[in-house]
Order: structure tokens, then sequence, then C-alpha cells
């Protein structure tokens, strides 16, 4: 499973949702979110639904479409 950090991204801001909300939501850090926004950092399994379910949408949304 590889993140499509561009989709989460659009997701996030097309949701009015700012880094440091999905931060609260997640419990993630903002640094580490944003390496998985800009493709600097991969995500386990768990990270990613995580961020999913944070972000009211299917795990699918954020994945890219080559796993």
């Amino acid at each position: 499973m590889k993140p499509n950090g561009v989709a989460i991204r659009v997701i996030r801001e097309r949701s009015g949702c700012g880094l440091r909300e999905l931060e609260r939501r997640t419990g993630l850090t903002r640094p580490f979110l944003s390496r998985i926004e800009t493709g600097d950092r991969g995500a386990s399994p768990s990270t990613l639904q995580l961020i999913a379910t944070a972000l009211a949408v299917p795990l699918k949304a954020i994945l890219k479409e080559d796993t």
C-alpha cells in the first residue's frame, strides 16, 4: 500500500481540514503527515486507515492506483 499524498492533501483541503486538525484527529505529527503528503514518506496500512477515517473517506481514496 502506497499513499497518494496529493489525494490526501486535496481531500484534506477540500474538507476544510488543516494539518493541525488532521494531527488532532489522528494523533500523528504534522511533520509526519506533511511528509506523507509530499511523497517523502510511506505509511503503514494502519496509519493510512487512520488518515482515511479522520478524513471520512474510504481507504482506496488515498492510495496510489498501482497498489
